[in-house]
C-alpha cells in the first residue's frame, strides 16, 4: 500500500497538509503516515529533566495526533499510523522516507506569510533531487472545498 507522508508541527499549514494527505489517501487507497520530529535542543538539560521533557513531548505529540487521527478515520476512513523521531526534522523526513519503502509521497504545508512557504518546505525542496519520491506542497491558505476539488 503506498503511504502519504505528512509532517505533525504546531504549524497553521499542517492542518491543511493533513487534511490533503487524508483525502488522497482515501481516494487512492493509500495510507497515510504522520512524522512528528523532536529536536534534540530541547533536552540539553540534566538527563533527569531532559527525559522528563522528552516524556511530555511525546504526550503532546500524541494528544494532537490523535485529533488529526480521528477525523481521518470518521471522515475519511483513513486509519493513520504515527512515527515519533529524535533529530533534526530535515534528516529525520529524510531517514523515514528512506527507511519505509510504502511511502509514496510526502506531503507539506506551506505558510502564507511574508516570511516564505516555512523552514521544511525551503529545505526540502533544496534537497528534492535525493528523495526517492514526490514532494506535495499544499497552500495553507487553501478552503476545505478546494482541497475536495483537487483531492
Amino acid at each position: 500500500m503506498r503511504k502519504f507522508l505528512v509532517v505533525l508541527d504546531d504549524s497553521r499549514e499542517c492542518l491543511n497538509a493533513m487534511r490533503f494527505a487524508a483525502m488522497r489517501a482515501s481516494h487512492t487507497g493509500g495510507g497515510v503516515a504522520i512524522l512528528s520530529v523532536i529536536p534534540p535542543d530541547e533536552f540539553n538539560h540534566w538527563i533527569g529533566v531532559g527525559n522528563v521533557m522528552r516524556e511530555e513531548a511525546r504526550e503532546r505529540i500524541h494528544a494532537h495526533f490523535e485529533v488529526f487521527a480521528k477525523w481521518m478515520r470518521d471522515k475519511q476512513g483513513i486509519d493513520p499510523e504515527l512515527v515519533i523521531r529524535e533529530g533534526q526534522p530535515v534528516d529525520e523526513i529524510m531517514a523515514q522516507v528512506l527507511e519505509d519503502a510504502e511511502i509514496g509521497v510526502l506531503v507539506l504545508g506551506a505558510g502564507t506569510d511574508k516570511k516564505g512557504p516555512g523552514p521544511l518546505v525551503t529545505q526540502l525542496s533544496r534537497n528534492a533531487g535525493a528523495l526517492p519520491i514526490p514532494i506535495t506542497i499544499v497552500p495553507g491558505d487553501l478552503s476545505k472545498e478546494k482541497l475536495e476539488a483537487i483531492t
